[in-house]
């Protein structure tokens, strides 16, 4: 059976450790896996602006011995000049998996089921797995390992309808997280995946909870996350995101009510004094580049995992 990460919640609370695992294995050797030798091709396509993305599967696609094959979605127009079904199906016959940034879910859904190789979400409007265990891995290296991450409190702050919402309340319940969502009530993550968390988190022994307090998510959480307010493809102007989202500007005095121990996380790119303040993005309980760089390790460790078990 082809493997696939297309969401969060594709991977087991183990499977997710096994990943988490490599990845720490990965990051200290960085050429301990070699599943692309030959070297084996593997399709990145973009139909969204990137750089981490773009930089860290080339990078990383490299490390593991094959090729990046960089498609621009503008050139490509999967969708549009081609059905999604036929492109995958072309694609599948020619390299060994298939990364792709795109719009809604449905895309990279109709991807994985034709293109018979696996198929890893860089991005949708719904979720971003990938970040999600970067920034696991990011934590479990502060917390003893990935079994650390159990029972840790994880805060967002912010758009709790985009993607990064979507994903920390799927990745952060499988590894036994306790995820709190700070967000206005007219823009609360999605009501399923609040649900499918929810049965995760009970699982695991877990937790996630939504709320309009910002001060009350971030309340002793081990670690504070924020993204940008206006996500690509969102129509809010900044007046509205500056009126909507204030509240939950990640700033000192929000971030007082951690742990004190807390660490700041943020996808990038960031906006100064918007959702995050410079003092914080700046500051030394920021841990947003050492994010960016754990987009290659887990990155590769998805890849190595698909790969042998498809």
């Amino acid at each position: 059976m082809t493997r696939h990460l297309l969401r969060d919640d594709d991977l087991t609370p183990a499977e997710q450790s096994e990943v988490l695992e490599l990845a720490l294995r990965l990051k200290a050797d960085r050429y301990a896996a070699r599943p692309l030798e030959g070297p084996r091709a593997v399709a990145v396509l973009f139909d969204k602006p990137t750089l981490r993305t773009q930089l860290s599967f080339s990078v990383g696609v490299a490390e593991l011995g094959g090729v990046a094959m960089v498609v621009d979605g503008n050139l490509a127009q999967i969708g549009v000049r081609e059905s999604v079904a036929d492109t995958a199906r072309v694609l599948g016959r020619q390299v060994a998996a298939v990364v792709w940034r795109t719009f809604d879910q449905s895309r990279i859904d109709e991807m994985a089921a034709f293109a018979g190789v696996p198929v890893v979400n860089a991005l949708t409007d719904q979720f971003h797995p990938c970040q999600a265990l970067a920034d696991l891995l990011t934590l479990a290296e502060r917390s003893g390992g990935v079994g650390g991450l159990r029972g840790t409190a994880l805060a967002y702050v912010g758009d709790g309808a985009n993607n990064m919402a979507h994903s920390y309340l799927l990745a952060g319940a499988t590894a036994g997280m306790h995820v709190r969502i700070g967000t206005p009530a007219g823009r609360t993550p999605d009501a399923d995946v609040v649900a499918r968390a929810g049965e995760l988190a009970h699982l695991t022994g877990g937790s996630v909870h939504v709320t309009d307090d910002p001060a009350e998510a971030v309340r002793g959480a081990h670690a504070v996350a924020t993204d940008t307010w206006i996500s690509m493809g969102d129509s809010t102007s900044l007046d509205e995101a500056e009126a909507l989202y204030a509240p939950y500007r990640l700033d000192i005095a929000l971030l007082a009510h951690a742990d004190p121990g807390a660490v700041v996380l943020h996808c990038l790119p960031a906006y100064r004094g918007k959702e995050v303040t410079a003092e914080v993005l700046d500051g030394p309980r920021s841990v947003v580049f050492d994010e960016a760089e754990n987009r290659l390790h887990a990155q590769k460790a998805v890849l190595t995992w698909l790969l042998e078990r498809s």
